[in-house]
Order: structure tokens, then C-alpha cells, then sequence
């Protein structure tokens, strides 16, 4: 038993058979197809090969689908006879070339969730990569960003990375490490004007965070600063004062800074200056005291800019 079928319903088999056995298509004449189809037979049973339906679609004006083409017919092709610019260099054509160099890794960092539960760990590793980055211009007030660039990515990240971390925090049994990660980025987030959220949310978790570890240093250091430079200077002086005693030099510098912006311009030179002499090589403490014997107010603010 056999059926009519039209060469263009051949084709279109031929052509989803042979696309998988990468062919290419020869156009043949371009004659009115729609006028001049002729006829094949195809046995249902599944004998006609795409030989024998290609050589019966030759007579007619539709494309034809090569199964091979001969040496003659390959050997002008460009392709074949094409330079391989991967391998060659061009004459006249400059040819970009890579170096990798001064390759650098972010160390994992793994954290405590709970403060009872040391083996469910958080990995902090980008985070405490993106606070070490951008601590130098947005961890005092004011931010002292070299572009409005790097401020806006600053920003962008930082919002990003403090709603991935807050859940964590606001846990009541959060631990000291997650706290006072999420302190050191709500306070720097108070500091790029984000929202008064974000100087309450700070607030927040490093007073959890002391509550965890009373005499840490740097938790001390952190809450003093945040009040002290949020204007709270009598009730920030006593945790930077707890963090000093200890030998936190940044505790220190804030002490001066404090009295700085508390009208006591004689007591923070002083404070900065017996601070060189503990650290004489500290550039950035030789800075503070030019500004404040300059008559400035933000001893953070190197740029030089106020």
C-alpha cells in the first residue's frame, strides 16, 4: 500500500533526518515550485531510504540536502584553506594577549550560628572580605570614598549583604561572631545615610554582642564609637575606654576624636600625641594631629578635603 506525498513534506523529512548528520543544502533552480511539484511514492512499510527520496526530490525545484560532496567540489572551499588566527599572528592586525598575575584567594571563614551550638557554622567568607574592603572609608563618620563610584557599590553590597545576615542576628540565641558582623555593617550603613534602621539595628546587636563577651575589645571599641560619634560622647567614652585599656589603638584615636567634637581640642592633641609616641611609625596618627593642630573636626577624614 502506498501514499502520495508531496516533495516538500519530503524535504522537510530528509532535511530533521540529515541535520543531525551535519549536511549542508545546495539551491537548485529556482523554478515556481507550487506549479511544477511532482509526485513520489514512499512505502508505508518504511522501505524508501533519504537516498531514494533525495534523488526522486532532484527533479523537482525544491532544495536538495548532499549527503557528501566530492574532493573537486571541497577543495575551493574557504573554510578549508581559512588561518587559524588562534595559532597565527596576522600582519597588520594586533592580537590581544592575557597575563594572570598577582592571583588572590578570599579565605573561608566559617562562624557559629548559636552561641550553644558550635557545630552549625555559617560561612562569612565574602562578608568579612566586603568588611575588610570598605572598613577604611565607611567604618567612622564621615565616609571618605575616593569616587561616587566605589560609595554607590559600597552602599548597593552592603544592603545586600546586611538582609542576608539579619535573620542570623535576630535570633536570641545569635551568636557573639554573628552580631557583631551584623554591628560592623548596620554601623557602616549609618554612616553611608541609609536610614535610621540601620543606626538602630546597630545599636542593637553589638549591645547583644557585649552581653555575649563583656570584655571584648573590639565590641567595646565598636559601641563606644557608634555612640560617641553619633553624639553621645560621655555615654560612648566608658566602652572606649574599656577597649583602650586593652591596647585597642583605634579606641584611642577615637577617645580623641571625641573630644575633638566635644570642644576639647587640647585634650585630643594631647591624646594623639602620646599615642605617636607609642606607634612612631603609624603615618595616619601624624595625619590626625596636622589636623587637628589645622583646626579640623574629623580626624578620620584624610582626604583633606573638610
Amino acid at each position: 500500500m502506498t501514499k502520495q506525498v508531496s516533495t516538500k513534506l519530503l524535504s522537510s523529512v530528509i532535511l530533521l533526518g540529515l541535520a543531525a548528520t551535519g549536511c549542508q543544502a545546495l539551491p537548485t533552480s529556482s523554478s515556481n515550485a507550487a506549479t511544477n511539484t511532482p509526485a513520489a511514492t514512499m512505502d508505508t512499510n518504511g522501505d524508501t531510504t533519504p537516498m531514494d527520496a533525495a534523488a526522486a526530490a532532484e527533479q523537482s525545484s525544491e532544495t536538495v540536502h548532499r549527503v557528501k560532496y566530492s574532493a573537486s567540489e571541497l577543495q575551493n572551499d574557504p573554510l578549508l584553506s581559512a588561518t587559524d588566527i588562534t595559532k597565527t599572528r596576522l600582519a597588520g592586525i594586533p592580537t590581544p594577549t592575557v597575563n594572570v598575575s598577582a592571583v588572590s584567594y578570599v579565605p573561608t571563614v566559617l562562624i557559629p550560628k548559636l552561641r550553644n551550638n558550635q557545630a552549625d557554622q555559617l560561612d562569612v567568607s565574602l562578608l568579612d572580605d566586603f568588611i575588610a574592603e570598605i572598613s577604611p572609608s565607611a567604618r567612622h563618620y564621615p565616609p571618605t570614598f575616593k569616587t561616587n563610584s566605589d560609595r554607590y557599590y559600597a552602599k548597593e553590597k552592603l544592603k545586600e549583604l546586611e538582609q542576608w545576615i539579619r535573620p542570623f542576628a535576630e535570633d536570641q540565641d545569635a551568636s557573639y561572631e554573628v552580631l557583631l558582623r551584623a554591628a560592623k555593617l548596620n554601623g557602616m550603613g549609618r554612616n553611608l545615610d541609609l536610614g535610621s534602621d540601620y543606626a538602630v539595628r546597630g545599636s542593637t546587636f553589638i549591645a547583644k554582642a557585649i552581653d555575649r563577651q563583656p570584655e571584648s575589645a573590639e565590641a567595646n571599641f565598636i559601641y563606644g564609637m557608634m555612640l560617641s560619634e553619633g553624639g553621645g560622647f560621655k555615654e560612648g567614652k566608658k566602652y572606649l575606654m574599656k577597649a583602650a585599656s586593652q591596647s585597642y589603638k583605634e579606641a584611642e584615636q577615637s577617645l580623641a576624636q571625641a573630644d575633638l567634637l566635644n570642644d576639647n581640642r587640647p585634650a585630643a592633641l594631647s591624646r594623639l600625641k602620646t599615642l605617636q609616641q607609642k606607634h612612631p611609625d603609624d603615618a595616619t596618627i601624624a595625619k590626625q594631629i596636622q589636623i587637628v593642630e589645622d583646626g579640623k573636626y574629623y580626624i578620620w577624614d584624610l582626604s583633606g578635603k573638610q
